[in-house]
């Protein structure tokens, strides 16, 4: 049986669904079965844009069909091969609408992971839009009621803030994780989570909001009673004291090496910034009571 020219079956299913005199109504079954036939061959020929193209097409088709399943498993394979070519935007775009149309048969679970798909193709390209899709990816789930599901979500979009230097933004996506493992009781990972966010802000130099993460976080009786804890009181510690050798100490312990890779490279670099004028800063503070004048 000869193979098909993919060019052809393209040309064919585009009459079949414009309207002229002599036909007054769009066949869309027909059209997207040629829509997808021609897709597939244009993807083993390996000419991309085209096959991203009729992937569209077979999109459209399903949707018109009214079949979302299909028309996003269509639209997610018009979106891998945009990452193909580099087409960022397209990426971005089809995998977005992929998600919807998961949404709209019902399947949270998978349009979440359209997202993340996005988000792991873009970090590189275009981070700041990864971050997002990480997020949108994450609060899906958590809709759903699935936020075990999210971890990895959480993380992901944490280590991109990393990289982008943007880490108070870091340790929100970090107590975000704690708080999505507060609701399903997952202890173990909510107090890694409060630990990796007080060793971010330790890291961008901010020790008033890391000590502030600190009580925050110490509200929560789970992590009051945690080796995390005593390990994030241990460091707040030291550098209080300016003792540089202990923070050092600390980082290395145990604890710390079962956090987060992400987090765990920021904690050996511990500590950043003149350890020794927080010193001096946290001394005058304590002096400042004494004032007599005062009489507040």
């Amino acid at each position: 049986m000869p193979v098909s020219d993919p060019d052809k079956l393209i040309t064919k299913a585009d009459k079949l669904t414009k309207l002229s005199l002599t036909r007054w109504s769009a066949d869309w079954r027909n059209a997207t079965l040629l829509y997808e036939e021609a897709a597939s061959l244009f993807r083993v020929a390996k000419k991309n844009e085209k096959a991203k193209e009729a992937f569209e097409k077979a999109s459209k088709g399903q949707e018109m069909l009214s079949s979302p399943w299909d028309a996003a498993k269509h639209m997610e394979s018009a979106a891998a091969l945009a990452k193909e070519l580099g087409n960022w935007n397209e990426v971005t775009d089809f995998y977005r609408r992929a998600s919807e149309l998961y949404m709209e048969c019902g399947r949270p679970q998978p349009a979440s992971d359209a997202l993340a798909k996005a988000a792991r193709a873009l970090e590189d390209a275009m981070p700041e839009a990864a971050v997002q899709m990480y997020n949108d990816a994450s609060a899906i789930l958590e809709e759903d009621g699935k936020e075990q599901m999210a971890f990895d979500l959480y993380r992901a979009a944490t280590s991109v803030y990393v990289k982008l230097e943007k880490y108070s933004d870091a340790a929100s996506s970090l107590l975000q994780l704690g708080l999505a493992a507060d609701k399903c009781n997952a202890t173990n990972s909510q107090c890694k989570a409060y630990l990796g966010a007080i060793i971010v802000y330790l890291y961008a130099h901010d020790f008033k909001q890391a000590e502030k993460c600190y009580n925050d976080c110490s509200q929560v009786d789970a992590f009051l009673r945690s080796d995390q804890n005593r390990c994030a009181s241990k460091l707040l510690s030291a550098y209080t004291e300016g003792d540089i050798e202990e923070i050092k100490r600390v980082v290395q312990s145990s604890t710390v090496s079962n956090l987060d890779h992400v987090v765990i490279k920021l904690a050996r670099k511990l500590p950043t910034g003149d350890v020794s004028a927080l010193k001096t800063d946290v001394g005058k503070e304590e002096e400042e009571p004494l004032d007599e004048n005062d009489l507040t």
